[in-house]
């Protein structure tokens, strides 16, 4: 077997988490043929360079560059054009620049008919696009023949359509169809019947589905189903069968026990391209156009046979070329095994109409989608598609019908692609856009290129901002970014980078958050100029906000996000969909305080349980006891005011820091020494002694029972590497802490040992603290904690100023905030060790490396393919809103490439409220009421009454109540000036319906 590469986590650690190492590895050791650099070609190319194949090779035989490539091929410029140069030529460096980690090269041999292929048998993958069907035939012939058979795909873009065909062979093996992690419940209760029924602990939802197959461990009583594997039949979310448990073998059930799904490799079979010409199996996507894909399918090869017998493609809104595309598709569709009653024939003219073009955001969405299965083909990592896929942005179209022929014709620039598809007029409105992007990540990256190629701003601006700078991390799905821009402005970059693309477009590039403290900047002014905003975000509490201002500035928002294979696209469109914060987001459960700190049951627990002491140690701790000599002054200072009685916060905490304050790396080694003791000992037995393995509850059941598991006191071991580790990097951070001195040789093994032997560890007390056991309960504010024996602090901090440890200028202690991304800091060993120590401790499934880096840096697994298919679908929702599209045009979509599976869906209406008879308002709804200077609130509820019919019980702005008759004193208001109790001009109404 080969040797294992070696992952660049630094680079692919986002990717990591969604494809696994086993995936990366076989990427890494693959290579992939690609021929064809179109728009959707290039798009393709360059998410598998970022994700890293050994070798991508790129094949465009005698083509050169033309104005028509300039609408979606982002790496040629005007003048690759006009020096008639070959694609693939131009683009192969540019590609290779995208990841040191791979090979591209550049094919020079003829692609035709005639050409030798035999060199296909290199590659485990090939990926033909845009090519002649004759020619799909042969080289899908040619790779189901090989021994090892060669993995197929063929993809193209017409205008405003794009299709994508595989075939993976007779025989091909999917290791994980769906890459969600392994599913594991907690089981109540096994029953002895025909149907053995597993219920699940406290009605936990197990997710589980009909057919997959499960595993037990830890079950008491029924032991004979430990480590047996059983198929699963669903029996509610709480509860799910596993076959017939009545015999002899099985025991009743007692006690405890955690069932855990396998994931099972599975064996698809695929068909030829040719016997799927005519009996397509085709993956449904928009339920509402569900006929959409049959006709496309006949139009795409009715194009292909009129490229045959013309030698060129339709021309650009032709509609004689248009009615022998679409009497080809009738030919075609009786040779077909189940014929359309009726063919759309619509849907076909706008498909030779626009066959000649190239719609960018489509070619981005498209080359995301057949990027991945390509990734697929070479891993056996997610489920393939089986076999077709068709993706259209005909709704467009619908937009468009008053366009005279010529405003589509091309002019010689870099719009030619996309005149084709949507005219002149529509190129016009796009280019007079004025668009505010937040965030200039991945999503934003993608969405910026779209913006270029679609000449977005070139007579209006787009103004971006993110206040983060560019990480290595980054590289791997944030394409505008090379390594040198590590550490710089990702915004600054990507409106450079963007603008190379198009050096027409217009881009201010800020670094701010958005948020209250940036009002002055992004204020109701500055939305008032912006035809859309777009979010291209990771948290939920700015989205929220953006949505908030947009409410308020009456504009459209597009929200898009992805995770892992999935992603989602939102379309917000004042007056005619509801806004983003209509739809609740799920609630995000923290683990309870007492779980976390003495009852772990899962990984998860003991992770968080390392982060937080990560936390307080290094970080909190050293926090508080700096701002605690910053507020009180010297040492001499603070005893003179516990001398005089007075109660300072964080007292306890100073204390402790003081008389534990290590001043030699010895002494960082043996405080690390003690805490493995106190951590993984004594805790464990603290509990045990608190409650002893027979305690029972009031109810007579055991204490000790599933999900809690009873620790075990851990013996320090300097022969165990993990135990070693942990004193090791815990002693380090704390030298980097009290700022103690230290150097590399100190960790050797021989000198840690040596200094770790001379540690004397105090014998276990019984500890009397009350150990917390309701999940109701919050972790208690470190700062309340009190001490009664002030007369033994001011003793102690005497004698450390005596003996020299505290001094008047006291030094200050260096917090080290957690960085997940740097593999030399020790912040993950940290974790890894902690986490890890606690799970033997709890007889806890140990986490390696790369789980306990996802879950302790709280990281969002992240592929480039997905964020290419989420910015390209979100493009093309841009072009409608900025086109003013009615609502039934719009999608909202939820996709998952792992699958693959695409739900549109119309974007929900906004909901009315009736005021009173006949008066409805939205959220969306802001009434205006125009004064003068000496404008009283009594003129102002006279002015809505006679306006809208309504009498105003109450006015209210913010959180300030500014009339309400049952309140002292605000009958008053009534004849006073209106304007003093308004800082903005947006009121908040609490209305009674007017009574006539």
């Amino acid at each position: 077997m080969s040797a294992e590469i070696e992952i660049d986590d630094a680079l692919y650690s986002r990717q990591r988490y969604v494809l696994g190492d086993g995936a990366m590895q076989k990427m890494a050791r693959s290579s992939v043929l690609l021929v064809g650099m179109d728009g959707l070609g290039i798009e393709i190319a360059k998410n598998i360079v970022l994700a890293g194949v050994k070798r991508l090779s790129i094949q465009d035989w005698n083509v050169a560059a033309s104005y028509i490539d300039l609408s979606s091929q982002f790496f040629l410029t005007s003048e690759d054009v006009r020096s008639n140069r070959n694609r693939a030529e131009v683009v192969r460096p540019k590609l290779a620049d995208l990841n040191p980690y791979v090979t591209v090269d550049f094919l020079t041999a003829p692609f035709t008919l005639e050409s030798d292929i035999g060199y296909l048998k290199d590659y485990q993958c090939v990926i033909l696009v845009d090519a002649d069907i004759t020619l799909q035939l042969r080289v899908n012939y040619f790779c189901r023949n090989q021994t090892e058979q060669i993995k197929f795909i063929a993809a193209s873009l017409h205008g405003m359509f794009g299709s994508a065909f595989c075939d993976f062979g007779d025989a091909f093996i999917v290791s994980d169809i769906n890459g969600e992690e392994a599913k594991e419940v907690f089981v109540a209760d096994i029953t002895k019947a025909q149907r053995g029924v597993v219920t699940c602990l406290e009605n936990t939802m197990h997710r589980l589905e009909t057919g997959d197959v499960i595993t037990f461990r830890e079950v008491s009583g029924m032991d004979f189903v430990n480590g047996k594997q059983f198929e699963v039949t669903v029996e509610s979310p709480y509860a799910f069968s596993i076959g017939d448990t009545r015999g002899p073998q099985y025991e009743t059930y007692l006690t405890g026990g955690i069932a855990t799904q396998i994931k099972l490799p599975r064996r698809i079979s695929f068909e030829s391209l040719e016997s799927q010409l005519r009996t397509p199996s085709i993956l449904p996507t928009d339920l509402q156009k569900m006929e959409t894909a049959a006709d496309l399918h006949l139009g795409f090869l009715a194009l292909a046979k009129f490229r045959e017998q013309f030698e060129r493609m339709p021309n650009i809104r032709c509609a004689n070329d248009a009615a022998k595309v679409i009497h080809l598709a009738g030919i075609l569709n009786l040779t077909m095994k189940e014929p359309l009653a009726e063919l759309n024939t619509a849907l076909l003219q706008q498909l030779s109409f626009s066959a000649q073009g190239s719609f960018p955001p489509l070619a981005c969405a498209l080359g995301g989608v057949v990027a991945q299965e390509g990734l697929k083909a070479v891993t056996g990592k997610f489920s393939p598609l089986m076999q077709w896929l068709y993706l259209d942005s005909s709704e467009i179209t619908t937009l468009l019908k008053d366009e005279e022929p010529s405003s589509y014709m091309p002019r010689g620039d870099r719009y030619d692609g996309l005149r084709a598809c949507v005219g002149d007029t529509a190129c016009e409105r796009l280019a007079s856009a004025h668009i505010f992007m937040v965030g200039c990540g991945a999503i934003g990256c993608e969405m910026l290129k779209n913006y270029a190629l679609l000449g977005l701003g070139i007579n209006g601006l787009i103004s971006i901002t993110d206040h983060d700078l560019i990480e290595k991390s980054n590289l791997n799905r944030q394409f505008l970014f090379r390594s040198q821009h590590i550490q710089k402005p990702k915004s600054v970059v990507a409106a450079f980078a963007a603008q190379e693309i198009n050096p027409s477009v217009k881009i201010t590039a800020q670094q701010m958050k958005v948020g209250p403290q940036t009002e002055q900047m992004y204020s109701d002014q500055f939305f008032s100029k912006q035809d859309i905003v777009i979010n291209a975000l990771d948290n939920v509490e700015t989205r929220r906000y953006m949505d908030s201002r947009c409410v308020t500035n009456q504009k459209p928002l597009l929200d898009s996000g992805t995770l892992g294979a999935k992603g989602h696209i939102q379309v917000i469109v004042p007056h005619l969909t509801e806004s983003y914060v209509s739809q609740q987001d799920p609630v995000e459960h923290d683990i309870p305080y007492c779980t976390v700190k003495s009852f772990p049951a899962v990984t998860e627990h003991t992770i968080q349980w390392a982060r937080d002491k990560f936390e307080s140690a290094f970080m909190m701790k050293p926090m508080i006891y700096n701002k605690f000599w910053s507020s009180h002054g010297s040492p001499e200072s603070v005893i003179q005011k516990l001398k005089d009685g007075k109660n300072l916060e964080n007292l306890s905490l100073l204390v402790k820091t003081v008389a534990n304050q290590p001043t030699t790396w010895s002494s960082c080694c043996y405080l690390a020494r003690r805490k493995f003791e106190k951590y993984f000992n004594h805790k464990a037995r603290n509990l045990l002694h608190a409650f002893p393995l027979d305690t029972r509850l009031k109810d007579g059941t055991l204490f000790w029972q599933s999900p809690k598991r009873p620790p075990i006191p851990l013996l320090f071991d300097s022969k165990n590497s993990l135990h070693r580790e942990f004193v090791a990097v815990t002693a380090r951070l704390l030298a980097e802490v009290y700022n103690v001195k230290m150097n590399n040789q100190d960790l050797l093994p021989e000198k840690m040992e040596k200094v770790i032997s001379e540690v004397e560890i105090a014998s276990w007390q019984p500890s009397f603290k009350t150990i917390e056991t309701d999940e109701s309960v919050k972790r208690p504010d470190p700062s309340t904690t009190c001490i009664d024996d002030l007369q033994t602090v001011i003793l102690l901090l005497e004698q450390a100023v005596q003996t020299g440890r505290l001094k008047s200028d006291v030094s200050s202690l260096k917090p080290v905030v957690f960085e997940k991304d740097s593999e030399t800091n020790g912040h993950i060993d940290y974790i890894f060790t902690a986490s890890n120590l606690r799970a033997v401790m709890y007889n806890i499934d140990a986490a390696d490396r790369l789980k306990t880096k996802r879950i302790a840096g709280r990281i969002v697994p992240a592929i480039a393919t997905t964020t290419a298919a989420v910015a390209g679908l979100a493009s093309i929702e841009l072009v409608k809103v900025l086109l003013q599209a009615p609502l039934e045009t719009y999608k909202n979509c939820f996709l998952n490439l792992a699958l693959p599976a695409f739900v549109y869906s119309e974007p929900a209406a906004c909901s009315k409220t009736e005021l009173s008879d006949g008066v409805y308002v939205t959220l969306w709804d802001r009434w205006e009421v125009k004064g003068h200077p000496d404008f009283t609130l009594s003129e102002f509820l006279q002015t809505v009454l006679a306006k809208h019919k309504l009498s105003v019980a109450m006015v209210v702005h913010g959180v300030k109540m500014v009339y309400v008759p049952v309140m002292p004193g605000h009958k008053k208001r009534l004849t006073q000036l209106y304007v003093p109790y308004f800082r903005l001009s947006l009121v908040k109404l609490y209305n009674t319906p007017y009574n006539t």
